[in-house]
């Protein structure tokens, strides 16, 4: 069972207590949601490395009365960017790992910096403080930690949970953003070490270098007008492209429409989720880019649902087409709502580290494609597809009701499905909402494949959840798979009409933790 946690001047959920009480502290200080999010984010960047980090992206929500505001600090290809050479070495599409042609400049320190700068109250020294300490003297590794931490630079031999770990390049790192702001980190030791690895063979990169100054210079973070889209009588909103959130809306406006049974644990409840998701997602190779205009999709929602039958699973070929990770929230006591999400993309990323500092480096850009002339072909300048997809959600008069979203790479949206269909849908507490099991479409090997093969894709179930025979009496493939991480780590804040916020951290990821005052 999973308890709902409540409060009544403030709340933050993340997968860590230390992340989750050093943003409840900037609360207590009298910070924003905001601060508090920078603060419990900077802590992960230190205790969380194999799921986020100073090497990845960053999305997040803001909801501060009137309309939210997204925020998309999603790093750009470096000027080096040659997708011939990469097709030259024989390459169909991105290379996974160890190869920083896969490293967009990370995003993650100025998605903090604008969000301090336009909703932050603390000095943003006190906020990187609590993380600074921790890389300095020391923090004891996480059960979810443990088992990977030896790749880290500062470890030559295995950890158990609990040994004290430090991270004397990150400490310099988050110092140098406090101190000296942008041009402190991405134009100091840590800016340096990424020009260095750009430039190494050994790394994918090339003599003229896959980055210029110039690249590291450019902030990275963006303010942008959010989506949005009715849903169980409530309005959703997420972050435009070049993340997927628009695959979360489009199928609640499906599934909405559906009928779903009231009880979730009816077979036919996960079905109709499953083909909302599957007709919301099946195109999205064809239509995830940045700047991408998602419109004529989102209006495409009568169609799609007219495809999905009750009794089988639907052809997705028969369709036709108009056109690792962390997340956390935080409310504050004057209603302040932040939604943020931030990134390596697959566990600790590219299994490359900026050598001064040992900051692990994101490999978002397998999100780019090779094929000549695709709107999110890799090159200069150009951010790739994002997995990344924050949720919140407000009532018809325009009030925050839920900050929301997940890790768990294509799955995402799915994930945010299933739960705002318990929460909103079927009326179900935050607690149960979170810790009920899922499905999910399988991700292929990488965890970022579902839609390569979209007619091919197996329903992985979870453990205890009861709608196997169901689904495979509709025709789809089941597979059986232990409750765990692999079907995210959601977590969501509810604000309730009297202003009591009811919260639950998702039990999946061990020492998840809802801190509230």
């Amino acid at each position: 069972m999973t308890y709902t946690r409540f409060a009544r001047f403030g709340m933050v959920c993340t997968i860590d207590p230390l992340a989750s009480s050093a943003g409840l502290a900037m609360l207590d200080r009298g910070g924003s949601a905001a601060d508090a999010a920078i603060a419990a984010n900077a802590v992960l960047a230190v205790t969380a490395p194999h799921a986020c980090g100073l090497g990845g992206d960053l999305f997040a929500l803001v909801h501060a009365g009137g309309t939210p505001v997204a925020l998309n600090a999603s790093g750009r290809a470096g000027s080096g960017a040659d997708p011939e050479r990469l097709r030259a070495e024989g390459h169909a599409r991105m290379p996974f790992q160890r190869d920083i042609r896969s490293v967009p400049v990370p995003g993650c320190a100025d998605g903090w910096l604008a969000l301090h700068e336009r909703y932050g109250r603390l000095p943003l020294a006190d906020l990187l403080a609590p993380a600074v300490r921790y890389a300095e003297e020391g923090f004891p590794a996480s059960p979810l930690l443990a088992p990977a931490a030896a790749v880290l630079p500062e470890m030559d031999t295995a950890v158990a949970p609990g040994e004290l770990i430090r991270r004397p390049g990150v400490a310099r790192a988050l110092a140098a953003l406090a101190t000296d702001g942008r041009d402190g980190f991405y134009l100091g030791e840590f800016g340096k070490g990424l020009l260095m690895l750009g430039r190494d063979p050994e790394a994918g990169g090339s003599s003229t270098g896959e980055y210029t100054e110039d690249d590291l210079a450019r902030p990275g973070a963006d303010w942008v007008a959010p989506l949005s889209a009715p849903a169980f009588g409530h309005q959703v909103w997420t972050v435009p492209p070049n993340s997927q959130g628009y695959l979360l809306l489009l199928a609640l406006e499906i599934a909405d429409g559906l009928g779903l049974p009231g009880d979730p644990a009816d077979p036919l409840w996960a079905h109709l989720l499953v083909e909302a998701a599957r007709a919301a997602g099946h195109d999205r190779p064809e239509v995830l880019c940045e700047g991408a205009s998602v419109e004529h999709v989102l209006a495409s929602a009568a169609e799609r649902r007219a495809a999905i039958d009750p009794a089988r699973r639907a052809r997705l070929r028969d369709l036709v087409s108009p056109g690792d990770t962390t997340y956390l929230c935080a409310v504050d006591a004057d209603g302040m709502g932040v939604s943020l999400i931030q990134s390596n993309a697959a566990g600790f990323g590219s299994m490359l580290f900026e050598p001064a500092t040992g900051i692990n480096l994101h490999n978002r850009g397998i999100g780019f494609s090779l094929v000549p002339g695709h709107p999110a072909e890799y090159g200069p300048g150009r951010r790739p597809p994002h997995t990344l997809a924050p949720a919140l959600v407000t009532r018809p008069d325009g009030s925050l009701r839920t900050v929301l979203g997940t890790m768990g790479g294509d799955s995402q949206p799915q994930i945010l499905l299933q739960v705002l269909a318990r929460l909103l849908g079927a009326g179900e507490s935050p607690g149960d909402a979170i810790g009920a099991p899922r499905w999910r479409l399988g991700p292929g090997l990488t965890g970022f494949d579902a839609w390569s093969e979209p007619d091919e894709a197996p329903v992985d179930v979870e453990e205890g959840a009861p709608w196997g025979d169901g689904l495979r009496e509709r025709g789809h493939v089941v597979q059986g798979l232990p409750y765990g991480g692999s079907f995210g780590h959601a977590h969501l804040i509810d604000v309730r009409p009297d202003g009591v916020l009811a919260a639950a951290a998702d039990p999946r990821a061990l020492i998840s933790t809802a801190a509230g005052r």
